[in-house]
């Protein structure tokens, strides 16, 4: 299973990431950060499957997946 760490107060709500996980984990959180945007969260951490697509199309590098 990977551990994805998502930095919240860099992200700028493009939502590519929602675009492009194979397993639809993203969404978009209820809580504004400090740019006033909502940022990403994961739906559920246990389907992950580390492919790492979501952190290579993030422009701001918000996203880190680890093994």
């Amino acid at each position: 299973m990977a551990k994805v760490v998502i930095n919240k107060e860099k992200c700028k709500g493009c939502l590519l990431c929602v675009s492009f996980c194979p397993k639809a984990l993203f969404i978009v959180e209820e809580k504004l950060n400090s740019k006033g945007v909502k940022p990403v969260k994961l739906k559920e951490i246990n389907d992950c499957v580390g492919c790492g697509q979501c952190a290579v199309i993030c422009p701001e590098c918000c996203i880190e997946i680890y093994e």
